[in-house]
């Protein structure tokens, strides 16, 4: 059951903040594992989605360590995805964004390219901030209510990248997490610091919709064998629907352009 204040944020502002939800241990975790992986991936990190300048990625996290299973089937975090989508939802996929020093601005967006359909909406996003989000570390920014708008903001506005009348900056400790209704007019602000920020993007999506990353193809045997059946139907492993919307060539990313070359750190 979602807290009425963050359901009440979630209709009518189309996001909601929950401070320092991680614990101390879950929030180490998670921290260690994704340094780790950077370390390892080096300059192929998240090529198995798309890249984006002054930034980190890394993709398909669910073949990656079991830390980040548990992240997309935390039972709190799914309920307000029920919230969003309704109950007939899937992970779409499970990402890490690094905004170096300097990165600029993510142009605004809502996430693929989608805006609610007649049975509503089809996208929920759950930011999980590894680091704190400070004004000037590039948070992220929303223009509240834009999700009930059915309409993306390449329709109206000239420059993407400026800021808007509306948006509103949101930041919140190391271990906060933000669930935003996806069609919510959002993007990441430029860096303006000498350090870096981390987060992580778990994003759903309705059951009739394609995944932004088809899970059944990019997982391992071994890990698709180890995960138990309610993680199976969490990533539609055992969906023929599911494989079948796989094929589709609607956009997968709201403003990433592929394909894109790895690039040099």
């Amino acid at each position: 059951m979602v807290p009425s204040r963050h359901a009440t944020e979630l209709d009518e502002l189309g996001y909601t903040l929950i401070p320092s939800f991680a614990s101390a241990d879950l929030l180490a975790e998670l921290r260690a594992t994704v340094a780790r992986l950077y370390e390892i991936e080096g300059e192929t990190a998240g090529s198995e989605f798309r890249l984006e300048p002054g930034c980190l990625r890394l993709a398909n996290l669910i073949d990656k360590g079991e830390v980040f299973q548990r992240v997309v089937a935390a039972p709190e975090m799914l309920a307000f995805v029920r919230h969003v989508i309704g109950p007939d939802f899937k992970l779409s996929s499970l990402n890490c964004r690094t905004a170096l020093p300097g990165c600029a601005p993510q142009p605004l967006h809502a996430d693929m390219g989608g805006v609610a359909d007649e049975r509503g909406p089809w996208v929920c996003n759950i930011i999980w901030m590894l680091d704190a989000y400070t004004p000037d570390n590039g948070p992220v920014r929303v223009v509240p209510g834009s999700h009930r708008w059915r309409r993306l903001p390449a329709s109206e506005l000239p420059d993407l990248r400026a800021h808007h009348p509306a948006e509103i900056a949101v930041t919140a400790p190391a271990g906060s997490v933000v669930v935003m209704n996806a069609h919510t007019w959002h993007g990441g602000l430029d860096n303006r610091t000498s350090g870096q920020r981390t987060a992580l993007h778990a994003f759903y999506c309705r059951r009739d919709k394609p995944q932004q990353q088809y899970q059944k193809k990019l997982l391992r045997p071994k890990v698709q064998a180890a995960l138990a059946p309610e993680l199976r139907v969490l990533l539609a492993l055992d969906d023929p629907l599911n494989d079948e919307l796989a094929t589709s060539t609607v956009p997968r990313s709201g403003f990433l352009a592929a394909p894109e070359r790895p690039r040099a750190f």
